[in-house]
């Protein structure tokens, strides 16, 4: 008698549903894998850096995983020093970096902070600047207001200049006030304002006859092409800054949760061991242990 459709249908369903003995291998094969790889996978630390302390933590991350093993660090979008912190506070970030010391009232108790290093304030123009290698206070304060605005005023090229500038509440700014432009000066209408530290390093490398102030770390330890300028005869050396003499200069410090990991302890002694040390210090920033030594 010949099978009925239904009969034919229903087998032909059953074998394509069996698995045949090559796909049971391969499904074992697929299972075990992501088994063997999970007891391989790196620990991670999500570090948090505003954008003027990024330099510094890349430097670090750099050298702390070329010794470290299984250890990844990963590198938050920077952000504000207040969202930092308030990210620490939440665990959602293992270690940040600010640019000032931690103030009394952000601390609810659940923090720990500590300041690592010193880094410079360098103002630069662009290197199709000549002719202008030292600045005045009030050759600073023309140029930020904008009553200064060609080089040739300043003995320089006959050019306009081009100003870089960083938003009021940024380091940047606040130490240009505190030492060279007062509280009270008004900024230029026509300065080109750059919320991030990397964005205004970039330009100020682009931009001819531009001028900028951004880190003297990052101007060494990348290089950079740009005219550092001296201030009031002072040169933005690091044997100055040292010695006391060029004051504009801002602190790092990091913040971390009352209980971190492991792997976050194993990267804070790591920051002030000597090698963490020699790391800073190799790349233009200045150690605050080798500071006090000093």
């Amino acid at each position: 008698m010949k099978p009925n459709l239904v009969t034919v249908a229903l087998s032909a369903i059953v074998l394509l549903g069996l698995p045949s003995c090559s796909t049971t291998t391969s499904s074992a094969t697929t299972t075990t894998a992501p088994t063997t790889a999970a007891t391989q996978t790196q620990t991670s630390i999500k570090v948090g850096a505003s954008s003027s302390t990024l330099g510094l933590m890349k430097v670090l991350q750099t050298n702390y995983e070329a010794s470290a093993k299984n250890v990844k660090i990963t590198q938050l979008e920077p952000g504000q020093s207040e969202n930092i912190i308030d990210g620490i506070k939440q665990t959602l970030v293992d270690l940040g970096a600010i640019s000032r010391t931690l103030k009394p009232e952000e601390n609810d108790g659940t923090l720990e902070s500590r300041d690592v290093a010193h880094d410079a304030l360098l103002v630069a123009t662009h290197s199709s600047v000549t002719g202008v290698k030292n600045l005045t206070t009030e050759d600073l304060k023309g140029i930020y207001s904008g009553s200064i605005t060609n080089w040739k005023e300043l003995g320089g090229t006959d050019a306009k200049i081009v100003l870089l500038d960083r938003p009021e509440d940024e380091s940047a700014k606040r130490l240009l006030r505190k030492y060279y432009l007062g509280a009270d000066l008004k900024n230029s209408l026509e300065a080109v304002v750059f919320r991030k530290e990397g964005e205004l390093i970039e330009a100020i490398q682009s931009t001819p006859y531009s001028i900028g102030t951004f880190s003297l770390a990052q101007a060494i330890s990348n290089k950079l092409s740009v005219n550092r300028l001296s201030l009031n005869g002072v040169e933005p050396t690091r044997e100055n800054v040292k010695a006391g003499k060029y004051p504009m200069v801002r602190t790092i410090s990091l913040v971390w949760h009352k209980k971190p990991s492991e792997a976050t302890q194993a990267l804070l002694q790591y920051i002030s061991s000597p090698p963490g040390i020699n790391a800073m210090e190799q790349s233009g920033f200045i150690s605050v242990t080798q500071s006090a030594k000093n």
